[in-house]
């Protein structure tokens, strides 16, 4: 989750909110284009410029903002849903992909941030499914799937033991799935965000970890997240001196609802992007 300056004027992780809330003259070198694929509302950002990445609060990359079947309901559309999903992380992945570590961040006693860990349940680990290859099932990417926990936990760091599984792994991509913190209520449970600047784990609600980023692990770092949280004073004041003001965060009164669906969602997605010769009805047999 990540925090911002004291520049900025809301609480948010969402890039599409950085920019909308930004004043005009920041956003000249931001690229933002709009589609609509398989009912799934895509938004595409790229931010190239460090200068108005700082200014925006922002790393420079690919951000894409995808707005599925709000997770409080049963999708209608999920199996097209998470082709869309699926996309976006292709275009965010190396081009060449053998082996990939999924990490769930978040803490799965707290609702609100066990997003991450229950992502990793729907997560298919395969790097030691070798019987499954020699049978002839399509197997793409040898996956790793690991859900940390948090330093209160543990004692410590996410980002100490996920570099220490790739010191050992040397694993081509990490695909990091957090809880993330909104600006507004309207994205809370109804918006995916994708993407390969990394991440940094707790600072949405002001409890900022070490990063994961290409820089500390030493392989791309694609982050997945959904809002589950809102600043209830970013809220209230609508990007006005939001960053000035006390932080209350709140959350969805159907946040496990919401946590199901949106970990489902990421899992399908996730294990389609990296086989993509499993269907989706495959997959729900082999995570089941």
């Amino acid at each position: 989750m990540n925090i911002t300056t004291p520049s900025q004027n809301i609480r948010t992780d969402l890039a599409i909110e950085r920019v909308n809330f930004a004043k005009a003259e920041l956003i000249r070198g931001v690229k933002q284009e709009k589609t609509v694929e398989n009912h799934v509302s895509v938004t595409r950002i790229v931010i190239p410029d460090p200068s108005v990445a700082k200014e925006i609060g922002k790393p420079p990359g690919t951000y894409f903002t995808l707005e599925p079947t709000r997770f409080q309901t049963v999708p209608e559309h999920f199996e097209e849903e998470v082709e869309v999903l699926a996309k976006k992380l292709r275009e965010l992945l190396p081009a060449s992909v053998e082996q990939v570590l999924v990490v769930g961040l978040g803490n799965h006693n707290i609702t609100p941030d066990a997003l991450g860990p229950k992502t990793v349940t729907y997560t298919m680990a395969t790097r030691h499914l070798i019987a499954l290859r020699e049978m002839g099932i399509p197997i793409g990417a040898s996956v790793c799937a690991a859900a940390p926990g948090v330093l209160g936990q543990t004692g410590m760091e996410s980002a100490e033991m996920i570099k220490s599984i790739c010191r050992e792994l040397h694993p081509d991509a990490v695909i990091a799935v957090d809880a993330l913190a909104a600006g507004t209520p309207e994205r809370l449970g109804s918006t995916v965000q994708l993407s390969d600047t990394g991440i940094s784990p707790g600072s949405g609600v002001l409890n900022k970890r070490k990063e994961l980023s290409r820089a500390t692990l030493g392989a791309e770092v694609i982050s997945i997240g959904v809002p589950t949280v809102v600043d209830l004073y970013s809220a209230a004041k609508n990007g006005e001196d939001g960053g000035q003001g006390s932080v209350m965060m709140v959350t969805p009164r159907e946040i496990d609802v919401v946590i199901e669906h949106a970990a489902k969602l990421i899992g399908f997605g996730i294990n389609r992007a990296l086989h993509p010769g499993l269907s989706v009805e495959d997959i729900a047999g082999l995570v089941s």
